[in-house]
C-alpha cells in the first residue's frame, strides 16, 4: 500500500510594513471605496529592504519544521512556488534549503502563478506516494511589490507580499491529501504575464524604459476564467476523492478578489461562511495566498482533526489547482518548549555556520589551484 502524504506541521510569515488603500489613493487615481468595492481589499504588506522571497520563506519553513517537531535533515525534498524568486537562478528553494541545514534535501522552484502551491501540494504528496520521499516541505512565497508598476491602478492596488509553508510527511495511516487536480490552458499566458527578463526579452534599456519588467493583467478576461474554473476543479477533485461537497467543512481558496470568491460560492451552491477569505488584510499574494489562509484558518479554529478541507486556485499561465484534504494533525498545536526552541535555533545557526565553512574552502581551493596552475605553467 503507498503511504498517505500528511500535513503535520506549517507555518506563515507576513512582513511588517502595511500598505493601507488611504496611502495608495497618494500614489494613484484611486479610493478606499473603490478599491473595496472592486475587490474587497483594504490594505497589503510590503517586504522591507532586508526581505526577500528567500528570506521570508525560510521564516515560514522554520515555523513548519519547529511545529512538526522535525529536523531539517530529515527533510527530503523542499519546493518553492514562486513567481518572484530571488534570482532566475539558482532556485530559492536551493537558498532555503541551506538556511534551513537541510543537507539531505533536494530542492526546486515551481512556477505556476497563484496555483503554484497547490502544484507543489499535489508533487510532494506524489513524492510521498511514490516512496521517494517522506519528509516533503512545501512553500509558496512571494515578493510581488518588486514588480509592480506602482502607477498603474489596474494591478498596484492588488498585491502583496508574505509566505506559508506546510510539511508534508508520509504516513500509513490513510488520510492527508486526498486528490489533486491540476490543470493548465496556455493559450491565456498574455493575460497575467511579465512581459521582460527572461530570454525571450532580456533586460535592455527598452524594457526598462517601457516597464517591460513589472506585472501586466487583463483583469476581466482573469475574472471570466476564475469564476468558471474554481467551481470546475473544486467538483473535480471531490468526485477523484469520493467525498460530498456537503461535506467539506471549509474552502481555502486563493485570495485574489472577493467577488471571484463570492461568485465560486454561489455557483457551487456553498455558503460564503465556508469559504476562508483574509484578502481583506494582505491582498493577493500569489503562491502565498493560499498557505498563509490555510495557517490563518489553523489559528483561527476554523479547521478541526477530521475535517476535509479544500484548496482551489487559478493563476498566471493560464493554470488552476485543486486539493482535497482530510486534516490529521492534532489541534491544537502545543507550542514548543524554550529548550526545543533554543536546539532549533543551534542547528539554524549551525547550518549557516557550515554555509560559510564550504564557501571558504571553496575560496582557500580556488586560491591554491590557480596559484598552483600559475607555478606549473612557469615551470
Amino acid at each position: 500500500m503507498s503511504p498517505y502524504a500528511h500535513v503535520v506541521g506549517w507555518g506563515r510569515y507576513v512582513p511588517e510594513r502595511v500598505l493601507s488603500n488611504e496611502e495608495l489613493a497618494h500614489l494613484v487615481d484611486t479610493s478606499d471605496e473603490w478599491i473595496r468595492a472592486r475587490t474587497g481589499i483594504g490594505e497589503r504588506r510590503i517586504a522591507g529592504e532586508e526581505e526577500s522571497t528567500a528570506t521570508m520563506a525560510i521564516r515560514a519553513a522554520r515555523q513548519a519544521l519547529e511545529m512538526a517537531g522535525v529536523r531539517p535533515a530529515q527533510l527530503d525534498m523542499v519546493i518553492v512556488a514562486t513567481i518572484t524568486p530571488d534570482y532566475l537562478f539558482p532556485a530559492t528553494a536551493c537558498a532555503v534549503q541551506d538556511a534551513l541545514g537541510a543537507r539531505h534535501a533536494g530542492a526546486f522552484d515551481l512556477s505556476a502563478g497563484c496555483s503554484g502551491f497547490v502544484y507543489g501540494l499535489g508533487i510532494g504528496a506524489n513524492l510521498i506516494a511514490a516512496g521517494a520521499c517522506r519528509n516533503v516541505l512545501v512553500i509558496g512565497s512571494e515578493t510581488l511589490s518588486r514588480v509592480m508598476d506602482w502607477s498603474d491602478r489596474s494591478t498596484c492596488v492588488l498585491f502583496g507580499d508574505g509566505a506559508g509553508a506546510v510539511l508534508l510527511q508520509a504516513s500509513d495511516v490513510p488520510g492527508g491529501v486526498l486528490s489533486v487536480v491540476l490543470g493548465a490552458d496556455g493559450s491565456g499566458g498574455d493575460l497575467l504575464w511579465q512581459p521582460a527578463g527572461g530570454s525571450r526579452h532580456p533586460a535592455s534599456h527598452y524594457t526598462v524604459a517601457e516597464r517591460m519588467h513589472c506585472l501586466r493583467m487583463k483583469g476581466r478576461e482573469v475574472y471570466r476564467f476564475a469564476v468558471q474554473q474554481i467551481p470546475q476543479a473544486t467538483r473535480e477533485v471531490l468526485e477523484r476523492a469520493g467525498i460530498d461537497i456537503r461535506d467539506v467543512a471549509l474552502f481555502v481558496p486563493h485570495q485574489a478578489n472577493q467577488r471571484i470568491i463570492e461568485a465560486a460560492a454561489r455557483t457551487l451552491g456553498v455558503s460564503p461562511d465556508r469559504f476562508y477569505c483574509n484578502l481583506e488584510r494582505y491582498g493577493n499574494t500569489s503562491a502565498a495566498s493560499i498557505p498563509i489562509a490555510l495557517v490563518e484558518a489553523l489559528e483561527a479554529g476554523r479547521i478541526q482533526r477530521d475535517d476535509v478541507i479544500v484548496c482551489v486556485g487559478f493563476g498566471a499561465g493560464l493554470t488552476w489547482g485543486a486539493a482535497a484534504i482530510r486534516w490529521s494533525a492534532p489541534l491544537p498545536v502545543a507550542p514548543l518548549s524554550r529548550w526545543a526552541s533554543l536546539v532549533y535555533r543551534l542547528r539554524y545557526w549551525q547550518a549557516g555556520a557550515r554555509s560559510a565553512g564550504r564557501r571558504l574552502s571553496r575560496w582557500i581551493g580556488a586560491r591554491f589551484n590557480g596559484r598552483k596552475s600559475g607555478e606549473n605553467g612557469r615551470n
